[in-house]
């Protein structure tokens, strides 16, 4: 069977003068009667994974390995590349010396091709005469024409009338029986019904493939798109911002500690926490991270033996628990266990701006239209009057982000929020948050144990190893040359 391979690939693509693509540690294999479409927002780098998918991209390691046969490319950068040499040249070329240039075309497919996309009078045009659609329109014949065994269609519906874009579509799937193809797209209704593999791209990377999925794994890639392609644009809160000065510290720990008898879990921590400046909180089990963010919370009764500011009040000086936790939204995995309520989605949003588990007061006009806002934002508001307990795990934890997050709360914890997902609604968790973090309406601590679930805006981190206690690393290191 043939197939193109693609194992941990590094090179290249240059994209115009000095400039380059890199493509970093690419696996990646398309085999004979596959048909791809790669999905992923504006500069995920979709475009780049084709073209090196054809050989574009310049290798230097890993391996590509190919027993395909006369590889095409229909790209706009291709459309670029040949309308600025047109433009250059003294004697532009004409459309039929571009479209027969290539010895193993097809004659009558293209022909074909010709008549079914309605581009007969052009034939004897000047390429640089013709529409951006009409252009995308000879690449399309060419390519389809050339008897390949694979070819990558980078956007081709781009600039087509709806006419011919139902007929390039009957054209495609006729030609799919002996012909591999793999898009590139940013549209999901312009999937072809034929397409068997789907591929979510991010950072220039497979971040999540599917093969022949079923209709719900489907519908969760195409939640993740609908978030990717999301403006950002957090919903409206219902009070004002609570911190005014952008200089005062949310949070301010000195020299903080945990014990329990004899154990000290960490000690010596300092951490000043300042408006909008979101951090990562990372450590081993047990090195004391749900500890430090109980302090904070006010759950861990040893807040009253430490020196912490939390909202401008000073612990032990007869502030409420309520005084702090109205400005805290909270996720982590014991909150999900405990939130099994059988209400809607959308009551589960609602029940943010209350901070209690299930919703036990009426909501306001407004706290409803805020909640269905939140509820489009991560693409559920077909499921807003779905019970909490009868939605898919990743569909229940965007919510009780969400329900942490709908009252704008001056700090939002995130304690492993990703936790028990599987690959692509934790893209969407991470994607949520990456908005959140943009919106600079909540300032963000987010928990995880893996390095690769890194998330842009959160420029700060917090180590809890930096804070052991000295004896812990004498005792680990003595336990360790035992073993």
């Amino acid at each position: 069977m043939r197939s193109i391979l693609l194992q941990q690939f590094n090179g290249y693509l240059s994209t115009g003068g000095s400039n380059r693509y890199y493509i970093k540690d690419l696996t990646w294999q398309v085999k004979q009667g596959e048909h791809w479409v790669l999905l992923g927002g504006n500069g995920a780098g979709k475009s780049a994974l084709g073209a090196t998918l054809i050989g574009e991209a310049k290798q230097q390691s890993g391996q590509r390995h190919s027993t395909f046969n006369n590889l095409q490319l229909v790209s706009s950068d291709l459309q670029k590349q040949l309308l600025s040499a047109n433009r250059k040249s003294d004697k532009p070329q004409k459309v039929t010396d571009i479209l027969f240039s290539e010895p193993e075309i097809n004659s009558d497919l293209c022909q074909q091709l010709i008549t079914a996309l309605n581009f007969d009078a052009l034939l004897n045009h000047n390429f640089t005469d013709l529409s951006t659609g009409e252009t995308r329109k000879l690449l399309l014949i060419k390519a389809l024409s050339a008897n390949s065994d694979l070819v990558v269609l980078d956007e081709p519906f781009d600039g087509l009338d709806t006419k011919s874009s139902g007929q390039l579509n009957r054209l495609l799937k006729q030609l799919s029986t002996h012909t591999c193809f793999v898009f590139v797209l940013n549209r999901v209704d312009e999937i072809p019904a034929f397409v068997d593999h789907f591929a979510y791209v991010s950072k220039g990377l497979l971040q999540h493939s599917l093969a022949k999925p079923c209709a719900a794994k489907r519908a969760d890639l195409f939640k993740l798109l609908h978030l990717e392609h999301t403006p950002i644009t957090i919903p409206d809160s219902t009070e004002p911002a609570f911190i005014s000065n952008v200089n005062a510290p949310l949070v301010k720990l000195t020299d903080a500690h945990v014990r329990y008898g004899e154990q000290t879990i960490f000690e010596n921590l300092n951490w000043t926490i300042k408006q909008h400046q979101h951090w990562q909180l990372i450590g081993k089990n047990g090195s004391g991270k749900t500890c430090l963010l109980n302090l904070i919370t006010g759950d861990n009764p040893q807040c009253y033996n430490n020196e912490i500011e939390v909202f401008g009040f000073k612990r032990g000086t007869g502030e409420s628990i309520w005084d702090i936790k109205q400005h805290i939204g909270y996720i982590s995995n014991t909150l999900h266990l405990q939130y099994r309520v059988s209400i809607s989605a959308l009551n589960t949003v609602i029940s943010g701006f209350f901070d209690s588990i299930g919703l036990y007061q009426q909501a306001s006009e407004l706290q409803m239209r805020l909640a269905k806002q939140w509820l489009a934002l991560i693409g559920l508001s077909d499921k807003a009057n779905c019970a909490f307990t009868q939605l898919s795990y990743g569909d229940q934890r965007l919510l009780l982000i969400v329900r942490a997050m709908v009252k704008h709360p001056a700090l939002v914890i995130l304690d492993e929020p990703c936790l028990g997902l599987d690959e692509a609604n934790r893209q969407r968790v991470l994607l949520l948050i990456e908005k959140v973090c943009a919106a600079k309406t909540s300032t963000v601590i987010y928990v995880n144990h893996h390095a690769a679930d890194t998330i842009k805006g959160i420029e700060h981190t917090l180590k809890m190893e930096d804070f052991k206690p000295t004896y812990y690393e004498q005792h680990t290191a003595h336990s360790e040359s035992i073993i």
